[in-house]
């Protein structure tokens, strides 16, 4: 942070400039405050001249659109930029955006000051930031925003302040005819090979950013500088200063080949189980990481609004030389895209591999056919004195190139290291001699040592570009922490011109990839499917027609013997082994229902047969034709499983599947011919409630005299049924409206009690006229457990049609009303209480447990309330990309564990407390040229054991 200069803007909008924060490549930010409110914002306003460039605009809204789509968590949302000043005809309007202020160091500063991270901040760090890569990756998109000067580290956790290439270039240069050049500072294998970068490119970078973090230097540090493209495309990283725990995660982030890099959920997931904002609870930076946060919050409190006019401001620091003539802003503006900026294309070329010759910087090496810098030599231009950062050699340097600005020895900000060693990441064999900043994006040379908590580093008071150096604090030399210095995730060195100006070395100049495409609907395509499972937060294991756990190279095979001890979990976050793996046969045609019988079957019907597998071991023990297209099996006593089919209720053995019973339609219920049974309503013990319905001819009544007679006609009529499935007879029925052509109501029993039981029917189900009644309102009914006599129909508050409900036996009823979830008593319609949903969102079918009740919303949050009052114990996120379906719930025989289930996944949770406990996703054929699985999860429970079913595949996980 550093005075404002004489040509900085004063104004953004509402916002009144403070103090420079920092600057980069393509943008400087400026800490400002709102005098009306008080509120503090960070300003990052675009370098004019690029402002001015079509594609740079275009690029710049985009990352800011991007920021916008991610804010929250560890993305400080955007602020309203209140009203903008009017910009001059002839200039270019220029481009800001305004974010909320938050007081954070970037981790090259805290490198400095602290040295190497511990393990349990690096955990933190790495695990923050691989949430954030998970929600760009759910979206199809890739973020290259990673670097050491984007990455802030505050009180609470870390944050991201970049969101593309350009808040992350190392260098970006506009060009004659509207070209942009940008220089990313850091190169992955597969962009030295030329090809495209992916998801696993962001992953690479993650790696060498954790093992900068943890070690204070590169992991491909020592080599001829000409040979570093080729170290990083070849060699293995040094990482035995990493952390032992650490070691192998960031060996396999660095893993040359993409296809081996882990996701980023899994990457959170291994760092940081209950994710990083539980983790950091308490604090989580060293302490005089913790002390320099603390005072920088002071300082911005206490600067003063400058008045206009004034050469500089005062923010604890020298007088500073202004800024170079072409770097004026005009009257800034808050980001807002003129008519048609969003559609319009992208100059030709600019997305294409590689650039123009006229659109890299110049010094720049020409890219090869293979994406590899080549040999060319460039004299570089000249630059504004005060605008050029340190010197930085470029790799290959011209003999015949003017020399960089200031001496090569002591004292200049140069590392000073043997010339034979390599300057690719800024780093150097030695400490460096003084702590000058550069202008980088890139990381800064200077590093300072450890200090007591109360003494921070300053900047040097004639230097203006110190990146976030705190002021008015003694200022110690010196880095101590064994080795060179910090670098940019795998920066390549600056040349002699500053951010936006030309400069040597082998980096690529890259062509700006399209702005980040919306997230695709997670059930299109087999290959979107795959994108949005990988990208989501927590340590996922991914299945096909075997498992494959992340760590573990073995499948669980089922076997006849007893189910083994709950095995060890070897990575946090990741499932636990099967205790078995059931595939159902690609002969058969896909499960239409599943069900447990008494702990020891897992009964699956479909269009051509009922089967049974043992719960024990996993393997099918007998199927049954006569149980095609069966209803959930239940359990008839202790010794029959009973199916109820489209024609007729069976009894089936247990142990072979032999049909010991079975009660035709037409017979057990003679005096309703032609009956047609509709889908089980619910179960108690052994009565199940069930809807039929019947067509019946009535006749025409007789005409008057001299009349034609009329013609008969069919109508439907539908009951609603008790029956003993262990007696085997009817309890009793009860005529009901039939429902929506075909005429089967289609009924949920939401609550059952001494008295009564309360149902629901489906929306879907109501005929025209029953939904214009009911005037966008949804009923319940009581019937009489007894006799089934119905004794009232009530609605409930604004409850809709499709409202999630359920009930308990005390006589409460829960509903969905609107985006929240709402209690009444169910005799008065009389409201309880009412929890607040999340925006745009609305409750699903909630379950009830004990003195909780387990809520499920649409936006993928779960979580538990008292049933009581209703006081929310718990809320947490499946951390599943975008919304959906909300998941549905299943309790384990213990009720210590909550099991979510939805289209994307499976999340568990502690029931108590609501800890993420691990993830689960199957993605079907392991086939590549395999069908598409589009089907949604589902959880059963049943002892110590959760079976989780996705299409045709079955996994028995361990479960408390």
């Amino acid at each position: 942070m550093e005075a404002l200069r004489q040509d900085d803007p004063r104004r953004f909008g509402r916002f009144t400039a403070l103090a420079r924060f920092d600057e980069g490549a393509s943008a400087v930010r400026y800490v400002a405050r709102d005098i009306a409110s008080g509120e503090t914002a960070l300003i990052t306003a675009a370098r004019p001249e690029l402002a001015a460039v079509p594609v740079f605009s275009r690029r710049f809204q985009a990352e800011a659109r991007t920021a916008e789509r991610l804010a929250g968590g560890w993305v400080a949302p955007p602020l309203d930029p209140g009203d903008t000043a009017e910009t001059p005809a002839d200039e270019a309007e220029p481009l800001w955006t305004a974010a909320g202020y938050v007081p954070a160091l970037p981790l090259a500063e805290a490198i400095g000051i602290a040295g190497p991270l511990p393990e349990r901040a690096l955990r933190i760090l790495g695990a923050g930031i691989a949430e954030i890569l998970s929600r760009v990756h759910a979206a199809g998109s890739v973020l290259q925003g990673l670097a050491p000067g984007t990455v802030l580290l505050a009180a609470d956790g870390p944050r991201l302040t970049a969101f593309g290439p350009l808040g992350a270039a190392a260098s970006a240069e506009a060009r004659p005819g509207g070209q942009l050049s940008v220089r990313l500072g850091y190169l992955t294998p597969e962009q030295i090979e030329g090809k495209e970068v992916s998801a696993a490119s962001d992953l690479f970078v993650l790696g060498l950013l954790l093992a900068y973090a943890a070690t204070g230097t590169t992991p491909f540090t020592e080599g001829p500088a000409e040979e570093a493209t080729r170290r990083i495309a070849e060699d293995e990283p040094e990482l035995d200063a990493v952390p032992e725990e650490l070691r192998e995660l960031i060996a396999n982030c660095l893993a040359k080949d993409p296809d081996q890099r882990p996701t980023a959920g899994t990457v959170a997931a291994e760092l940081a189980l209950e994710g990083a904002a539980g983790l950091a609870r308490g604090g989580w930076l060293p302490q005089p990481l913790a002390a320099a946060v603390a005072d920088q919050e002071a300082r911005v409190l206490a600067l003063e609004v400058p008045e206009e006019g004034e050469a500089t401001a005062e923010a604890g620091e020298a007088d500073a030389p202004p800024a170079p003539e072409d770097a004026r802003p005009a009257a800034p503006r808050t980001l807002r895209e003129p008519e048609g900026v969003r559609e319009a294309p992208e100059p030709e070329g600019v997305n294409e591999a590689p650039e123009p010759v006229d659109a890299r910087p110049v010094g720049a090496p020409p890219v090869t056919a293979s994406g590899a810098p080549a040999a060319v030599e460039t004299p570089a231009a000249p630059e504004p004195e005060d605008a050029r950062p340190v010197d930085a050699p470029a790799l290959r340097k011209p003999a015949d190139a003017a020399a960089p600005s200031g001496d090569t020895g002591p004292g200049n900000g140069d590392i000073g290291e043997d010339r034979g060693t390599t300057r690719f990441l800024n780093t150097g064999p030695r400490p460096p001699q003084n702590d000058r900043p550069t202008t980088q994006l890139a990381l800064p040379h200077e590093l300072t040592a450890p200090r007591a908590p109360d003494a921070l580093p300053a900047a040097p008071p004639a230097q203006p570009t110190a990146p976030l150096a705190l002021p008015a604090a003694p200022q110690q030399p010196g880095h101590t922490h064994g080795g060179p210095a910090p670098y940019p995730a795998a920066a390549l060195p600056a040349g002699p011109a500053g951010p936006g100006g030309p400069g040597g070395g082998p980096m690529v100049s890259l062509p700006l990839p399209p702005a980040p495409a919306p997230a695709p609907d997670p059930a299109t395509s087999r290959r979107t499917l795959l994108t949005i499972a990988a990208a989501a937060v927590g340590g996922l294991i991914v299945g096909g027609g075997s498992v494959a756990a992340l760590g573990s190279g073995s499948t669980a095979e089922a076997t006849d013997d007893k189910p083994a001890p709950k095995p060890r979990r070897t990575l946090p976050g990741q499932a636990p082994e099967p205790r078995w793996i059931y595939a159902h046969p690609a002969s058969e045609s896909s499960p239409l229902t599943t069900a447990l019988w008494q702990d020891e079957l897992l009964v699956v019907t479909s269009e051509s047969q009922a089967s049974a597998v043992d719960l024990g071991t996993g393997k099918r023990l007998w199927q049954r034709a006569d149980g095609a297209k069966g209803q959930a099996a239940l359990a008839a006593g202790a010794d029959l499983v009973f199916v109820a089919s489209p024609t007729e209720f069976l009894w089936l053995s247990p142990k072979n599947g032999k049909v010991v019973h079975r009660a035709r339609y037409t017979d057990a219920f003679e005096d309703l011919p032609g009956l047609t049974v509709g889908r089980l309503a619910g179960s108690s013990g052994p009565v199940i409630w069930f809807t039929g319905s019947h067509t019946v001819v009535e006749k025409a009544p007789k005409p008057k005299k001299g009349k034609k007679k009329g013609k008969d006609k069919e109508v439907v009529e539908a009951y609603f049924f008790a029956y003993d499935i262990v007696q085997r007879k009817e309890l009793w029925r009860t005529s009901v409206p039939a429902g929506r052509d075909p005429g089967t109501p289609a009924y949920r029993v939401v609550a059952e009690r001494s008295a009564d039981v309360l149902v629901r029917q489906d929306a879907a189900s109501l005929t025209a006229a029953e939904v214009k009644k009911a005037k966008g309102k949804g009923s319940v009914r009581s019937f009489d457990q007894k006799t089934g006599k119905l004794l009232w129909t009530k609605q409930y508050g604004a409850a809709s049609l499709e409202a999630a409900t359920t009930g308990d036996e005390d006589g409460t009823l829960y509903a969905a009303v609107g985006q929240d979830l709402q209690a009444f008593e169910a005799d008065s319609t009389k409201p309880l209480w009412r929890v607040e949903g999340s925006e745009d969102s609305w409750f699903g079918t909630p379950l009830i447990a004990g003195p909780l009740i387990h809520t499920t919303e649409r936006s993928r949050l779960v979580g538990a309330v008292e049933r009581e009052s209703g006081r929310l114990v718990w809320r947490r996120s499946t951390e599943v990309p975008g919304t959906g379906p909300a998941p549905s719930l299943t309790l384990s025989g213990s009720e210590k564990t909550l099991i979510a289930a939805d289209a994307v996944q499976v999340t568990v949770f502690a029931a108590a407390d609501g800890e993420r406990l691990w993830k689960f996703q199957d993605i079907g054929s392991a086939d590549p040229k395999g069908e598409t699985v589009r089907a949604s999860y589902r959880a059963l429970a049943f002892g110590e054991t959760v079976v989780v079913q996705r299409d045709r595949s079955f996994y028995a996980f361990p479960v408390a």
